[in-house]
């Protein structure tokens, strides 16, 4: 194994042509690069360099292996650099893709990162349509869906899963009486779907089974905050995700519809461009909400209802 400095130091030498230029750059005396590159050679038992009063020249074998010198130097120094940022105090601005229906879970946890990392400026792109994250240059971006992104530009971090739930205001329920998979199309519906009329919501049972109800809601919207409050005024029944109606359940304002029926699990995940070059402040950023929506999707998951012992399809 050759000592690194010895290598360096002869790169320096064929980059400012001589032994005379390298040393005034790099503020050393000229015997002791002579003597780091007369080592070298002899280690390798090969002549790198052939010097003259007036001229140096690399030999053909000199060349071949300063070229590779090259690639090892330049991967030193972007490892020096890797492991610089990483020790350096996150500063500066990270922007962050998020679905809209995700921002109060966000917002909760904000002032803590804040008080972390002072030195770090969010910049948030609330948004349910898909971001990409090169042209919109987003740093990160959160994302819910069925199945894990697969774009193999995208580094992908899965953290936690949600479920969606039939949720409705007390008073709704009891002016519509005794709610089943058999009457619920007839129910007045709240719907994610804002690009159609009608809308299928597919259903798991906690003991397996699996049904779609075809219905026709009074209110179709993307965002889920919309629903979530046209739920607890009472405008109809609404499937929202256990990071939205966890708060209301516990608070009262909505009760579960058919608890033992929920959606199919939704992937939470962050996507990014790299892993490699990220900014002290955006790693900061992704580490913590790895750390902390993990926590708080796991606490939104114990409203998890007792399951059925039977159920009708």
């Amino acid at each position: 194994m050759q000592d690194l400095n010895d290598i360096a130091l002869f790169a320096a030498v064929v980059k400012n042509n001589g032994f005379s230029a390298a040393a005034r750059d790099l503020n050393i005396p000229k015997s002791k690069l002579s003597k780091h590159v007369a080592r070298l050679e002899e280690q390798f038992g090969v002549r790198l360099l052939e010097r003259s009063t007036r001229k140096l020249r690399m030999t053909e074998i000199g060349r071949v292996f300063y070229e590779h010198c090259q690639g090892l130097l330049e991967g030193v120094a972007a490892a020096e650099a890797e492991i610089a940022a990483v020790r350096a105090e996150p500063t500066g601005i990270v922007r962050l893709g998020c679905p809209v229906g995700f921002t109060p879970m966000v917002a909760d946890i904000l002032p803590a990162f804040h008080r972390r990392y002072p030195g770090v400026r969010l910049l948030i792109t609330a948004t349910n349509r898909r971001i990409d994250l090169i042209e919109e240059r987003i740093d990160v971006a959160l994302r819910a869906r069925g199945e894990l992104d697969t774009d193999n530009q995208l580094i992908v971090r899965k953290f936690g899963q949600v479920r969606e739930r039939l949720a409705a205001s007390p008073t709704l329920l009891a002016r519509l009486g005794e709610i089943t998979t058999d009457n619920l199309a007839q129910m007045p519906t709240l719907s994610m779907n804002e690009q159609h009329p009608t809308d299928i919501w597919r259903l798991v049972h906690a003991s397996g089974g699996s049904i779609e109800i075809a219905h026709r809601p009074i209110v179709g919207c993307s965002d889920f905050l919309i629903l979530e409050r046209a739920a607890i005024e009472g405008m109809g029944i609404a499937l929202l995700p256990d990071h939205i109606c966890e708060r209301a359940f516990r608070t009262g304002v909505l009760v579960p519809v058919l608890p033992e029926w929920t959606s199919g699990d939704v992937m939470v995940h962050l996507v990014f461009p790299s892993r490699h070059g990220l900014l002290p402040a955006t790693r900061a950023l992704i580490d913590y909400l790895a750390d902390n929506l993990f926590s708080a999707l796991a606490k939104c998951r114990e409203i998890d209802p007792r399951p059925a012992t039977s159920f009708d399809i």
